[in-house]
């Protein structure tokens, strides 16, 4: 009975023309905001915390925790999440509900990503600046320093004895590596999440390791605590001291943020240059 009397709700308010969004990714949830929207959002996830305001609004569950209830209270017009996981969005199609999923993988369906939402909320100019701004920044990273392997770490702990990390070929770090002109240190036509060990980084012998690591500073680790493992390894990256950290959120985040993260990237190649 209380499903049935949400669903009137939710017909009622298609009637009147009113947006009301689910965001149910912390991606979607700023491109969202980004294109001008975020006031029509009346739920999304606990990890949706960007922008700040994000953080006051009702929330659905988490990642592996969406409370199908709480969506139906919020009385959507439009369900807004990326498409891994599959039993959720049927369970959400049952329920009658609008959901769009989208792919936020690499730079291509990012920045698609981008124009779909904006065509569905109307935001169409909006988005094309959003993805001109990236491809932008990717110009901007071009010939700064050229043919070097570069690993990305994910998540990075201070035990290297522990299991690593790092980005695969498939993703949008992938496509930023090799649009400045430079090569992912890590080669693999796998889809899953690549893990390596010490060995395996020693053998790929990165020139230049990127660390994403936005808990250190709630943990209370310094940078040079981060890197210390790091710098003893016999590779390149530790022999030149090209080993870096970007300690930001957005970093590891597919949004339209991805700039931020470009533009960080830049500042490391630059540095890399002037040694």
């Amino acid at each position: 009975m209380k499903i049935l009397f949400n669903l009137i709700l939710i017909f009622s308010i298609n009637l009147l023309g009113e947006q009301r969004i689910i965001t149910l990714s912390p991606s979607i949830n700023e491109i969202v905001f980004a294109l001008g929207s975020g006031k029509n959002i009346v739920a999304n996830t606990k990890f949706c915390n960007f922008p700040e305001e994000s953080k006051k609004i009702p929330k659905v569950g988490g990642y592996a925790s969406i409370s199908l209830e709480k969506m139906l209270v919020s009385q959507p017009t439009l369900v807004l999440a990326q498409d891994y996981d599959k039993e959720l969005i049927s369970n959400i199609k049952k329920l009658k509900l609008n959901v769009k999923t989208f792919k936020t993988n690499n730079l291509k369906s990012i920045k698609n990503t981008i124009s779909s939402i904006g065509i569905l909320l109307e935001k169409k100019e909006k988005a094309n600046e959003l993805n001109e701004s990236i491809d932008n920044s990717l110009e901007n990273i071009k010939n700064i320093t050229l043919n070097k392997k570069i690993l990305v770490v994910i998540s990075p702990r201070e035990d290297l004895n522990k299991i690593i990390y790092v980005a695969g070929n498939n993703l949008y770090f992938n496509d930023i590596i090799e649009a400045s002109g430079n090569k992912n240190a890590y080669v693999s036509s796998s889809l899953s999440q690549p893990i390596v060990n010490v060995e395996k980084i020693i053998k790929m012998n990165p020139d230049i390791v990127i660390m994403l690591a936005p808990y250190i500073n709630e943990r209370g680790i310094s940078h040079d605590d981060m890197k210390k493992s790091w710098l003893k390894l016999p590779i390149k990256a530790a022999k030149e001291k090209m080993v870096y950290i970007i300690d930001k959120e957005y970093a590891g985040i597919p949004s339209n943020r991805v700039i931020n993260f470009i533009n960080d990237y830049r500042n490391i190649l630059e540095d890399v240059r002037s040694k």
